[in-house]
């Protein structure tokens, strides 16, 4: 089992390290047959129709009719392929414009970023993961410090507040999601309005925004 905010999964990031290798005797046939693009856009497709509950290394075997080990000849471990899924996730968002104010740009950036994973079940676990591994692994998550740096904020100070900035978007993804889901087991919840949460985040935003134009 594997905790992620609260939730266990069936599944270690770490099994496959322990695991070994497959037998190439067994399933060198289905190791030349799969690709590393394959299998982590089958995983990504997983988790968009299902999450995370349902990501795990033997589902995703067997939606790409294969064996469980040939999947290890592409990916080390659960925890490397959460990784990969992530920067599939992240590397949707387009760039900055080049030639809006950094403050400008940034809230955009951290909009784009948070529009693009609430549609995305437990994106944001699974980005969580990602940036907790190799903060800078994302084109994404590179321009969000750089633009934290831009906006203001000391160079020393950079990493920190660019963590900020990430948490407070995790952080409303995940606060979305959850209330959607318990609002669909508990009638008498009610569902989150996606314009008031998206509001929500925004005034947040803008409260970090506005520190780093005091910094400058």
């Amino acid at each position: 089992m594997f905790n992620l905010n609260g939730v266990q999964y069936a599944e270690s990031l770490g099994s496959a390290v322990n695991a070994g290798p497959p037998d190439p005797h067994v399933e060198g046939r289905e190791r030349v047959a799969l690709s590393r693009e394959q299998v982590v856009a089958t995983a990504v497709d997983l988790l968009r129709r299902y999450g995370l509950g349902d990501l795990s290394m033997r589902r995703l075997a067997r939606e790409l009719g294969v064996a469980p080990g040939a999947l290890y000849w592409h990916v080390a471990n659960k925890q490397e392929l959460l990784v990969e899924v992530a920067d599939v996730l992240l590397a949707e968002i387009p760039p900055p414009a080049g030639d809006r104010p950094p403050a400008e740009a940034l809230v955009g950036l951290a909009v784009a970023v948070r529009d693009a994973l609430v549609q995305v079940p437990d994106a944001a676990d699974v980005v969580g993961l990602a940036y907790a591994v190799e903060p800078g692994g994302a084109r994404a998550l590179r321009d969000l410090a750089r633009l934290v740096h831009d906006a203001g904020a000391p160079a020393s100070e950079r990493d920190e507040v660019a963590d900020l900035v990430v948490h407070h978007i995790l952080g409303s993804v995940a606060g979305q999601q959850n209330r959607a889901l318990a609002a669909s087991v508990d009638p008498d919840l009610p569902a989150p309005d996606a314009t008031t949460e998206a509001k929500a985040f925004e005034v947040g935003l803008s409260v970090i925004v506005r520190g780093l134009s005091v910094s400058h």
